[in-house]
């Protein structure tokens, strides 16, 4: 979790830019997961653009903090 906080989601965050409004993680304390984290971004089109052009880079980070493949699930955040 300390190299997940403080070195993979701050890259994926600056990634984002400005189209990041923020991020977190937490430990899981029951179900499958040993941890989830999320970022608000302010549109699909700019996660999609982030990922084509940086997800090579994100995703090759992945082994430094985990050997399980992580899940990604995306939805939009109701107010």
């Amino acid at each position: 979790m300390e190299y997940y906080c403080a070195t993979h989601m701050p890259m994926f965050a600056d990634a984002l830019g400005d189209a990041c409004a923020g991020w977190g993680a937490s430990t899981v304390k029951s179900g499958p997961w040993a941890a989830i984290a999320w970022a608000h971004v302010e549109s699909q089109e700019a996660f999609d653009a982030t990922m084509a052009e940086h997800g090579g880079k994100i995703m090759e980070d992945i082994p430094n903090y985990t050997n399980v493949m992580p899940e990604m699930i995306i939805g939009d955040v109701d107010r």
